[in-house]
């Protein structure tokens, strides 16, 4: 992966993925490990947001679920638009994809990446409408979300936009790569910024809810009314935000390293960064699904309704005939057995009426030689 820097660029690093691996076994490896994360992360995400849907049509949502809709949205995003590009990468080992995807395809991963923080931090706020006494509490101003996301989503698409204007697509031999490459001119402002950027959009946001709700679960635990109910929602948010600055520290590390200008990082430590930074996207469902009740409720729910066992009327009828087993063989030979006792009882009834009735017909007598025997009694 190692190629020539120019004379005239201060910084140079991949974009959509790390090209021009030596060996075949990141080719392979990695768009299998990359579309395993992105197939159970993307179910995993729609799940949640079909259950979170649910809960708002019936009145159940509230304003951290609302948030919680827009975080499982965006790592949506980020498995469904960005982790593909990088699988073709790494499969390809060059770029293929054109000069749109090339500058944008940063862009817009760093865009979602962001607002992933900033929305977990926005949730510190909504925590006293979602947390008073009961969890159907229905959403009640949703006025301020509105603009709360709306504020996130123009913030975090304006922090990358050096990602944007740097990338570009370099030939090397027949092919092309996709690059970042930053001129000289441009290097004393851009360390300083590359300095704020990571500090405000992930440390501080990070550090802050994680601090947060820290001291919130311990307050629920000691001294809240209800502490089950209050601390069960806190820790949920808590280890969201936790798993989030954890999970996304290797790759903010690596991509300030590389735009401070230090050594380049080996490219096991950067492609390690990568899979962390999806992994966390496939991960957050797995913490809502295990800890959130009203989560874990309407899965139950989705599931059942799935698979159909809501209805309790369970088909015993059809069952038995449909099945061609020895038990309906069975039935079948007691049934006939039956019916022939059915016709052999009436012979033997008309055979002891024939013996009571003494003014029977000739033809009818069933026993017309008994009816001899008692004319030649009488004749002698």
């Amino acid at each position: 992966m190692d190629i020539d820097r120019p004379a005239n660029v201060s910084v140079f690093d991949y974009v959509g993925g790390v090209q021009l691996l030596q060996g075949g076994e990141a080719r392979t490896a990695m768009p299998i490990i990359l579309i395993g994360i992105c197939v159970s992360g993307a179910i995993g995400n729609l799940l949640v947001l079909l259950i979170f849907i649910r809960d708002f049509r019936n009145g159940k949502g509230s304003e951290v679920k609302a948030l919680l809709a827009s975080l499982a949205s965006t790592d949506l995003l980020i498995l469904l638009l960005c982790a593909p590009v990088r699988a073709v990468t790494y499969y390809k080992q060059t770029w293929t994809m054109g000069s749109f995807v090339c500058s944008t395809t940063d862009w817009f991963q760093h865009s979602c990446v962001v607002a992933k923080t900033l929305i977990l931090a926005v949730t510190t706020r909504a925590k006293h409408t979602l947390v008073p006494s009961s969890a159907m509490s229905p959403l009640r101003s949703p006025t301020w979300i509105h603009g709360a996301l709306a504020f996130i989503w123009i913030v975090s698409m304006m922090f990358p936009i050096p990602q944007m204007l740097f990338a570009s697509l370099l030939p090397y031999g027949r092919d092309t790569i996709c690059v970042s490459e930053m001129p000289v001119c441009a290097a004393d402002f851009m360390k300083m910024f590359y300095k704020i950027y990571p500090t405000v959009t992930f440390v501080v946001p990070v550090i802050l809810s994680v601090a947060y709700y820290t001291k919130m679960l311990h307050t629920a635990v000691n001294h809240a009314p209800s502490p089950q109910h209050q601390s069960k929602v806190i820790l949920v948010l808590l280890c969201l935000s936790s798993a989030l600055g954890l999970m996304l520290l290797p790759e903010w590390g690596t991509f300030t390293w590389i735009r401070l200008g230090y050594s380049r990082p080996p490219a096991g430590l950067i492609i390690f960064a990568q899979v962390l930074l999806y992994a966390c996207s496939s991960f957050s469902p797995v913490i809502l699904m295990t800890m959130y009740d009203d989560v874990r409720q309407g899965l139950v729910t989705i599931w059942f309704m799935a698979t159909c066992r809501g209805s309790k009327q369970p088909p015993i009828i059809k069952c038995t005939k449909s099945e061609g087993n020895g038990a309906e063989v069975g039935s079948n030979a007691v049934e006939n057995s039956v019916s022939q006792e059915e016709k052999t009882f009436p012979d033997v009834e008309h055979f002891w009426t024939g013996r009571r009735n003494t003014q029977v017909e000739d033809e009818q007598d069933p026993v017309p030689w008994e009816r001899g025997e008692n004319v030649v009694e009488n004749q002698v």
